[in-house]
């Protein structure tokens, strides 16, 4: 059973870029789609952005396409959020899920969470 653990978060001014890495523990992600979700505090997950693993195909949120890219490492395994231009509201904790099916938006399709990571966006 796949286990997920997320990295790369931290403090960065508006305007600013992160790169967040998902990296699978315990399986691969063969057959499977990676998602990004994100939670701000007293909210619920949002959906940010997903990658079919088997031909690298991306969907994103509207509130991020353009300014985030998913992409995926076959050697290391491990799924990556390139997050440009932040703002403000980008604030959350990120973490990431898998599922057997694609493009679905919503946090019970995905299994195996990390504990996520903190990406503060501010001046």
């Amino acid at each position: 059973q796949v286990h997920l653990v997320e990295s790369g978060g931290g403090l960065v001014e508006p305007g600013g870029s992160l790169r967040l890495s998902c990296a699978a523990s315990g399986g691969t992600f063969i057959n499977e789609a990676v998602a990004w979700f994100r939670q701000a505090p007293g909210k619920g997950r949002k959906f940010v952005a997903v990658l079919r693993w088997r031909d690298r195909s991306p969907f994103y949120s509207d509130s991020v396409k353009g300014r985030f890219t998913i992409s995926g490492d076959s050697a290391k395994n491990i799924v990556y959020l390139q997050m440009n231009s932040l703002k403000p509201e980008d604030t959350a904790l990120y973490s990431c899920g898998v599922s057997q099916d694609y493009l679905r938006v919503v946090p019970d399709a995905y299994r195996g969470w990390g504990r996520g990571t903190q990406v503060t966006v501010s001046s």
